[in-house]
This record gives C-alpha cells, structure tokens and sequence, in this order.
C-alpha cells in the first residue's frame, strides 16, 4: 500500500494558506530550500505541479486545489483530535461554501441560505458574491458546494452542472410611503412618467421588466440603474423612485425600507435556482435549502 507522506502535504499546506514560501518559512521555522524540496517532493508523489508562478505569486493549480481541500479536512481533524486528547471543547461544523449570484436580493439570498443555518447541526457558512459565470466556473473546479442564480446554466457554457429549481414568484412594485400612495391609484398606468429604479443591465429582472413595459405602452422616467439591488432600494426608501422586487420578499422589503405596496404583477416571473456539480442535492445544507424553499418559501397562494 503506498502511503501519504503527510509532511509534504503539511508543507504545501502551509504554502498555500500563507501565500509564498518565504511567510511559510517563517511560520515554520524552516529554511526555504527545505519547504522547495519537500514540495517537489508532494508533485513527484503526485503527478503534476500544486503551484504555478503569475509574477510574484503563487497561484494552485488544479491539482494544487484539489489537495488543498483534502489538506484542508486532514488537518483540521489533526486539530479536533489534539483537542479531545486534551479535553478541550470541539465539535466540527459542517463546511458549506456557497456562491451568490451578485445580481440576487439580498433579502431573498438570506431567506434561501436561513433553512441551512436551523439543520439542527453547527453550520460553518461561507459565502463568495460574483456573476454566474464566474461561479459556476468555481463550482466545476470544486471550489464551491453550490450556487444561487437567478437563471439555470446556459447550454453554451462548458462545464458539468445541474440546475435545480427553487422556485418562482411575480414581482410587487414598491415607492416611499408619499409616491406610493400617488402611484396606487391606476396602477400599473400611473407607472407612465413616474420616477423609476431600474435594474443593472444584463440582467433576467431588468429584460423581463423592459418587456412588460413595452407590451404594456408603460414609459417610466428612469432615475437610476443599479446592478446592487439592496442600494437600489435604499435609494428607492429615500423616494427617488419606484423600484420592483420579487413579490416573495414583499413583507421584508417593506419593513426594511419603510416603502409601500404600489401594485403586484403575476405575468411576470423571477426564478431562483441552486446550482450544483450533481445530479441529485447531497449537501445535507443544500437539500435544506430546497425542500424550505418549495414547501415555505415559494409556496405561498400570493406566488402563485
């Protein structure tokens, strides 16, 4: 049987949560050429290069990030053994690394990622905010357990991925309480000239918004557009505009913000998906996720 050498392992290890070989060195004691050889010697066992140089840094290569993640697991179990043998308090959370979508509420983030955090087991969440793209790309190098996005993955990109839906809602238009109550009245027309927040562009929010209001003859004065939907509806509690959020987040947004219901649309839909590298939900924090997702979440008659 061949065995890791799980001083090669402890070195790269450090290597790569430190950064460069020279901050390693000092963290643990060692001469450089020591921590090079026994490097070289993790590459050899292993087939392939863990690191590669971009200018001054170094950067893990697949491989590198691979063993990273065992490297990870091994010695933070080293940890919680030395400190059972010790008789200190241990217990360890379950890891859950999970990418959002940067174009997501939010407040529907929190509502999704909450099921996670009541498991009835200690949760160590991690969370990491990019586009979609840039997300699933980590997600196929096993850099993430899962993704949010409010699309499924596009048939164009080359990566394995399963989209699994959570669930869909309409949206409700929303203004602070002295525009709301002047735009309640002939909702939606009132909308025509009114000061509007809009989405960022390239966004499945701001095109089906854009195409309701061309069907609809709607010509809303556009005030501003925000890719961050949480500062869009700080600017929308401060009146500078009516602003939509997805309808089931409505009761959130309105005690955030102190902003009032204009007017709700059924016709058109925002999805949220989880995004993962299986088939089949295995996570334990992301099945909790999506079965609160269909059964509380999204399952509401006012959705529907």
């Amino acid at each position: 049987m061949e065995w890791l050498n799980y001083h090669h392992l402890f070195y790269f290890w450090t290597v790569a949560r430190e950064g460069s070989i020279a901050r390693a060195s000092k963290e643990l004691r060692l001469a450089q050429p020591t921590i090079s050889g026994q490097i070289r010697a993790l590459e050899e066992w292993a087939g392939g290069k863990v690191f590669q140089r971009v200018g001054r840094n170094l950067v893990m290569t697949e491989l590198g990030r691979l063993l990273y993640r065992y490297a990870e697991d091994i010695f933070t179990l080293g940890r919680e053994l030395t400190d059972t043998v010790r008789d200190r308090p241990t217990g360890r959370p379950l890891r859950f690394v999970v990418g959002v979508a940067d174009v997501l509420p939010k407040l529907i983030v929190y509502r999704l990622l909450e099921p996670a955090l009541r498991m009835g087991q200690q949760i160590r969440m991690i969370c990491r905010e990019d586009s979609s793209d840039h997300l699933v790309a980590q997600l196929a190098l096993h850099e993430l357990d899962l993704v949010l996005s409010d699309a499924s993955i596009s048939p164009t990109v080359n990566v394995r991925g399963y989209s699994h839906l959570l669930g869909e809602c309409g949206i409700t238009f929303f203004a602070a309480p002295r525009l709301a109550t002047k735009l309640r009245r002939r909702f939606p027309e009132s909308l025509n000239g009114a000061p509007f927040l809009m989405p960022g562009e390239q966004t499945l929010a701001r095109r089906s918004l854009e195409q309701w209001l061309e069907r609809e003859g709607i010509r809303p004065n556009v005030t501003g557009e925000f890719k961050d939907r949480a500062l869009l509806e700080v600017f929308g509690e401060a009146g500078v505009g009516a602003f939509a959020a997805p309808t089931v987040i409505e009761t959130n947004v309105c005690k955030k913000y102190g902003v009032q219901v204009i007017g709700r649309l059924g016709t058109v839909r925002e999805q949220f998906f989880a995004i993962t590298g299986e088939r089949k939900l295995v996570h334990p924090a992301a099945v909790a996720i999506s079965e609160s997702a269909r059964t509380e979440l999204f399952a509401m008659k006012a959705l529907a």
